[in-house]
């Protein structure tokens, strides 16, 4: 009734039928490897810490995402987490499950808790809708091991070291993790929020704790080349 009333239009051609067409689904670009082992940026080689991570204390293993962030996915992006196409959330995971390796048997799905303020803002929590769809596609456990404390400053537009001091102590346990976990979330852009949650979960038990998110931004292809010097494999 809702497709008859409002007939969904693709948020990036504006071709009627679906909020994602199939020719703009396609033209979706998946990161170019080789990426850095660690955190998932390209680089000219393969490198196990690159200059974006390199130095810094990562609790995740390693951090992959399904899409490069750029003009298309960002108006996907901003359709899904601020005007409450929910939807999306499947598609998005379709796409990760089609680009990424699923975890071996016995990896435990959680989230990035979401702010409490912009939960009731949107009515929904975006990073929760993926990690959900995705343990339905992978037939593996989406549990709700973190939670957050109080509200922060939204991290857009902060420089490194502010979005690293935002997040710091804003989540906490909710529940033990045990065995491997995988934390999803929607982008991943300087990887302060997934490390700051990554290592609750490791104090919270994790064995090893893996990052996936539906896109990546990617830093200038001058600082890619800067970071395949740092420690080539």
């Amino acid at each position: 009734m809702l497709d008859v009333l409002l007939p969904q239009r693709c948020l990036v051609c504006g071709t009627g039928g679906a909020q994602l067409c199939a020719g703009c689904r396609a033209a979706l670009q998946p990161l170019p490897p080789p990426l850095c082992e660690r955190c998932g940026a390209p680089t000219a080689w393969p490198v196990r810490r690159c200059l974006e991570c390199s130095g810094r204390r990562l609790a995740f293993a390693g951090a992959r995402a399904a899409v490069a962030y750029d003009d298309t996915v960002r108006r996907l992006v901003a359709g899904w987490k601020e005007r409450g196409l929910r939807r999306l959330a499947e598609q998005a995971a379709e796409l990760v499950a089609e680009r990424l390796p699923r975890p071996p048997d016995g990896t435990a799905l959680t989230f990035v808790p979401a702010d409490g303020r912009r939960r009731l803002e949107r009515g929904h929590h975006p990073a929760e809708r993926l990690a959900r769809a995705l343990a339905a596609r992978w037939e593996l456990p989406c549990e709700p091991l973190l939670a957050r404390d109080g509200t922060s400053e939204r991290q857009r537009g902060l420089s490194l070291a502010a979005r690293r001091r935002n997040v710091a102590g804003a989540f906490r346990a909710a529940a033990a993790a045990r065995g491997p976990v995988l934390l999803v979330d929607d982008v991943y852009t300087s990887g302060a929020t997934v490390a700051a949650a990554a290592s609750v979960l490791r104090a919270a038990g994790a064995r090893r704790v893996d990052v996936v998110t539906f896109a990546r931004v990617i830093r200038t292809p001058a600082v890619g080349l800067q970071q395949a010097r740092q420690r080539p494999i």
